[in-house]
């Protein structure tokens, strides 16, 4: 298998996409819900924003699959890059490039691939937006034009994020590798340890805004059986599905991570307690306002979901605590319910 050609001009382009302050961040609703339509609109089985990492290349997004990185030296996307147009792969087994490639070879059988770079406001390439799936095929003009139009949204929206002051916030705050750390693989969501690493920047912004700071804890109701009905893997796609629903109901601005399991905690500066509620209520019908789709069919989804404000001064963890309790009353109600519970309760 050849190796993958590296740009000419790769150490600015490496530092322009490092400066971005992209790799290794939570997924954001806005990238997901284009992946989506992106699947939708061209009818194919996966679509990714992919970051070209120094030796990986990195999903900012993805639908249809549940790696989040894979060496760029089987990429794809390595060669997308180096082009000013889209990339067209209509049958991968057939071309010398990536005949032997593993992931033609293996999973996921590539053997279509369209890929457009996506450049950063200096102009160099740091990803693209691509689409693959495991039959041959030919996009028509039509189809080209679409495909790049939606590039260009990707592209503005990543060139926008990057100048956002919580961005700014995020780096001086820690390093990539310690990004990393707190990142759950696979909902691409904050892990625990992120609650604690964000917990006093949440309640300082609280107060300066004149805020209160909202605890929301959520647990999808009988997750154990969609594991031993439909199998661990169709659990890792209903987590996924619900992690980007979550996104979807919360505000840019809210930390939502998952919490382990089947939990997820988000943390919320609202007006009151009424905000919160309404907010909460959000995300649970917005859980079960639709079935997900599953391999062997439509599944019906729903969570429950406890909550509470902080008072002043008080610790997260003692408000996480009432609203773990609050869950259990949400449970012992019935399920698919919002129990709020005030502090000092």
């Amino acid at each position: 298998m050849p190796a993958c050609p590296i740009p000419t001009d790769e150490a600015l382009r490496q530092r322009t996409l490092e400066d971005m302050n992209l790799l290794d961040t939570p997924a954001e609703h806005y990238l997901d819900t284009l992946v989506r339509l992106t699947q939708e609109l061209a009818q194919v089985d996966t679509v990714l924003i992919s970051l070209i990492d120094q030796d990986r290349q990195w999903f900012k997004a993805r639908i249809g699959l549940d790696a989040s990185e894979t060496p760029r030296s089987i990429s794809f996307c390595g060669y997308a890059i180096l082009g000013d147009d889209t990339f067209l792969v209509p049958d991968a087994e057939h071309d010398p490039r990536f005949a032997d490639n593993p992931l033609v070879l293996d999973e996921p059988h590539i053997r279509f691939y369209a890929g457009h770079p996506l450049r950063a406001g200096n102009g160099k390439a740091i990803g693209t937006l691509c689409m693959f799936g495991p039959r041959p095929r030919l996009l028509s003009q039509a189809e080209q034009t679409n495909f790049r139009d939606l590039a260009t949204l990707a592209e503005g929206y990543l060139q926008l994020r990057s100048l956002i002051t919580r961005n700014r916030d995020l780096r001086q705050q820690m390093d990539r590798e310690q990004r990393k750390a707190l990142l759950d693989p696979l909902t691409q969501l904050w892990n625990r340890g992120a609650l604690t690493a964000f917990q006093a920047h949440e309640q300082r912004l609280a107060m300066e805004n004149g805020l209160q700071l909202g605890a929301l804890f959520a647990d999808l109701d009988h997750f154990k059986a969609v594991n031993d009905n439909h199998g661990h893997a169709a659990g890792d796609q209903v987590l996924c599905e619900c992690a980007r629903r979550l996104r979807a109901a919360l505000r840019p601005d809210d930390l939502l991570v998952r919490q382990g399991g089947e939990e997820f905690v988000a943390l919320l500066r609202v007006k009151d307690d009424e905000e919160l509620k309404r907010i909460a209520q959000r995300v649970r019908q917005l859980i079960a306002g639709t079935p997900l789709q599953l391999p062997s069919g439509p599944l019906g989804v729903t969570l429950s979901i406890g909550c509470t404000l902080l008072s002043a001064g008080e610790q997260i963890d003692a408000a996480l605590a009432r609203a773990d309790s609050a869950l259990y009353a949400a449970k012992q109600g019935g399920r698919d319910q919002v129990v709020y519970v005030p502090p000092g309760s």
